[in-house]
């Protein structure tokens, strides 16, 4: 679902500028080649958003390896990333890691004329705010799976990750959150 959700962030920011951005996604384990479950389906397409192209594939080192950012689910799929592709610890979070730490950059130092620029910089910043802006609880920059749960729970992950999403993505694009 967050592949799907940040793709339609982006567009709906962005417009045709979205397409500058290549965004994947691809799982730590299984499943590789299955379409999305039927819940998350019901899901995206309460958020307006079609996910019916989504094919599972397996997170491989090439995936990371020419990535400006990779964002995981969970603290475990963060780590996974890194065992393939050490060079991209500074840019491997979590969604919610990520969501956390942008809020502490200043939004008046990014730069302001190329998104894809923009978007670099706003990782480069998010990482250097690592150890300064904890989470509460480390459990709290994850996502819970909702594989092979009721509809409710693919519904609170949709939601809270299409919340969590918004601000990196006004970010992204420049909008300041009023």
């Amino acid at each position: 679902m967050a592949e799907h959700l940040m793709r339609a962030g982006l567009a709906s920011r962005l417009g045709e500028q979205a397409d500058r951005f290549l965004v994947e996604s691809a799982g730590t384990w299984g499943h590789t080649g299955s379409p999305m479950e039927p819940y998350a389906h019901s899901i995206l397409d309460r958020h307006g958003v079609d996910g019916r192209d989504f094919r599972a594939r397996e997170l491989i080192a090439e995936h990371i390896a020419g990535a400006d950012l990779v964002l995981g689910a969970t603290r475990e799929h963060r780590a996974a990333a890194v065992v393939l592709q050490p060079r991209a610890a500074s840019r491997t979070f979590t969604l919610r890691e990520f969501a956390r730490l942008v809020t502490a950059v200043d939004p008046a130092a990014l730069p302001t004329g190329d998104v894809v620029e923009r978007a670099r910089a706003l990782v480069s910043a998010a990482a250097a705010k690592r150890g300064l802006v904890p989470p509460d609880r480390p459990r709290d920059d994850d996502l819970d799976d909702p594989y092979n749960a009721p509809e409710s729970s693919f519904a609170v992950c949709g939601n809270l990750v299409a919340r969590t999403l918004a601000g990196p993505l006004d970010l992204f694009a420049g909008v300041r959150a009023g």
